[in-house]
């Protein structure tokens, strides 16, 4: 009875040291698209009230793990009876990814608001609107760059048992959501951590000095954020097409990955773009007829 009951333990023992071997390699294969989740996520999650800033990354922190939740069973399950369903979704993901990056660009080169006092009265007036529709496109992200993350970390264990596949990608999904959003609930509230310091060394000394760097550093890190953001959609879109579609995955392999990702992704955006313009001035029509 006894050795039967050390057995138990010497199993899960080995089936830890299975998921701990399985989770490391996962996680390396999935850092990249963590960083650019970061990226992303962290553009989406400022540009609030002060007051308002953790309420709102809150509530797209428990929208992510609403996501993971959904998206680890159905992988699993689409992985086993229906595999092809996952290269679809990914694909359209890809799509809707690169319509956000481009038309970001595109907003910023054609459509910038020439009086930026004047947004931030809207956005005050406006907030509760703003937040919600902040807090739904960013829960809308994450869910594609969740996909990818799981599925990514899925095809890291495909040979495993199923009860390794389940914990690995269950792991990986779960350190993405609280090492992501933890970052960023960091970055949001650097510049409170400032004013702190600033406040408890009585404005004078190293911890004023330091204060000051966070406070000042804080526009120019959420400016580069959103930067890298629009840059990190394009990039993990035409990731996604050129892994996913054989024509495109073996053409021009003498260019240099990023640049070949980079340039799917600018196209596919402004294919996305484009429909969706054409789709929305054609339902204006036919609305007002």
């Amino acid at each position: 009875m006894a050795s039967g009951f050390f057995a138990i333990f010497d199993d899960i023992a080995a089936l830890m040291d299975d998921v701990a071997l399985a989770s490391k390699v996962a996680t390396r294969k999935t850092a990249g698209i963590l960083g650019d989740d970061l990226a992303v996520n962290a553009e989406k999650a400022t540009g609030f009230l002060a007051s308002r800033e953790l309420p709102v990354l809150w509530a797209i922190t428990k929208g992510s793990f609403l996501n993971k939740l959904i998206i680890i069973p159905v992988a699993l399950l689409l992985n086993a009876f229906f595999p092809v369903a996952i290269k679809a979704i990914l694909i359209a993901g890809g799509f809707y990814l690169a319509y956000e990056g481009v038309e970001k660009i595109i907003e910023y080169l054609f459509h910038r608001t020439p009086a930026p006092q004047h947004a931030v009265e809207l956005n005050e007036e406006s907030s509760g609107a703003v937040e919600k529709t902040k807090i739904r496109s960013a829960i809308t992200t994450d869910f594609i760059l969740s996909v990818e993350i799981v599925i990514i970390a899925l095809g890291t264990v495909m040979e495993q048992s199923l009860s390794i596949q389940i914990l690995v990608v269950s792991i990986v999904a779960l350190l993405a959501t609280i090492g992501v959003y933890g970052i960023v609930a960091l970055i949001v509230r650097m510049d409170d951590a400032g004013y702190k310091l600033i406040k408890h060394s009585d404005n004078k000394g190293w911890l004023t000095a330091l204060g000051n760097i966070l406070v000042k550093a804080l526009p120019v890190v959420i400016k580069f954020l959103g930067f890298i953001g629009t840059i990190a959609l394009i990039l993990v879109s035409g990731g996604i097409f050129i892994h996913n579609i054989e024509y495109l995955h073996h053409a021009l392999p003498q260019w240099p990955a990023m640049i070949l990702e980079f340039g799917t992704g600018v196209i596919a955006g402004l294919v996305a773009v484009a429909v969706f313009t054409v789709g929305k001035k054609l339902y204006q029509l036919t609305g007002r007829k």
